[in-house]
């Protein structure tokens, strides 16, 4: 079992799907985590009951605020001050703003999907690089998606796969732009992952059978195996597997 003793991570959108998944995972193996939550601190805190109080802390932000985002990581910082691990998870997905929408419903779309899931992650990015340079270590795991690569098939959630695709390439940037200097940076790709966001999906594409029907497995990804596998990148111990993206998909999209 990878054991992260002690290291101090912080993981945004940690209160429910993956995110609730990744903060448990890091805290079963000895992780000191800062939760980061929007408005469901139940939830965080749920994800992370069996950790002892001395290692996790619980941090409010409103993602579409760059001022409480940069409060975020001031809080994150100072918890235990420092920062090892940075997980870029946070996203929200939107169901209506396709290109049969009105321009104010896709101009507001694309707005808040960019806000939440590309310009806050980016300050948070900057400010890890910046962390983590002058300690001359660091991880950065960013949750992206197979609609990176693949895009949508939905064209309502346009917005959502050109958000994954972005904060992906920022994060290669970080890999490649910093390997000499420590840092590892990290990208993972899930597929259909059993989250609340992904049933939401299903529903708009016919249902949960349909969308079994295109998987290898014949089922979805359990959030739970995405958390360990942050867990073993947090540990930094794979080197030279920086900049690598990780597809997490049951062997149905292969590249």
């Amino acid at each position: 079992m990878i054991r992260l003793d002690n290291r101090r991570v912080l993981v945004t959108g940690a209160s429910k799907g993956v995110g609730a998944a990744v903060a448990a995972a890091l805290g079963r193996a000895g992780a000191r985590v800062v939760a980061h939550y929007g408005g469901d601190r139940a939830g965080a805190e749920e994800a992370l009951a069996g950790v002892p109080g001395t290692h996790k802390r619980f941090v409010q932000a409103d993602l579409h605020d760059l001022d409480a985002t940069e409060a975020l990581w001031d809080a994150a910082q100072s918890a235990w001050d420092g920062i090892d691990v940075y997980v870029n998870n946070a996203a929200v997905m939107l169901w209506h703003g396709g290109f049969e929408s009105d321009k104010a419903t896709w101009d507001a779309v694309w707005n808040d999907t960019l806000a939440v899931n590309v310009l806050a992650p980016a300050r948070l990015m900057r400010r890890a690089v910046k962390h983590f340079r002058a300690r001359r270590a660091g991880v950065l795991v960013t949750i992206s998606s197979w609609a990176a690569q693949r895009g949508v098939t939905n064209p309502d959630t346009i917005a959502y796969a050109a958000s994954k695709a972005a904060v992906r390439a920022a994060t290669q940037t970080i890999a490649r732009a910093y390997a000499s200097e420590g840092l590892l940076a990290y990208i993972v790709a899930p597929g259909v992952v059993r989250t609340q966001m992904s049933e939401a999906f299903a529903a708009t594409q016919g249902g949960e059978e349909r969308i079994n029907s295109t998987l290898a497995m014949g089922e979805w990804v359990p959030p739970q195996e995405l958390g360990e596998l942050v867990a073993f990148l947090a540990s930094g111990r794979q080197r030279h597997l920086s900049g690598a993206t990780l597809d997490v998909n049951g062997a149905t999209y292969l590249r």
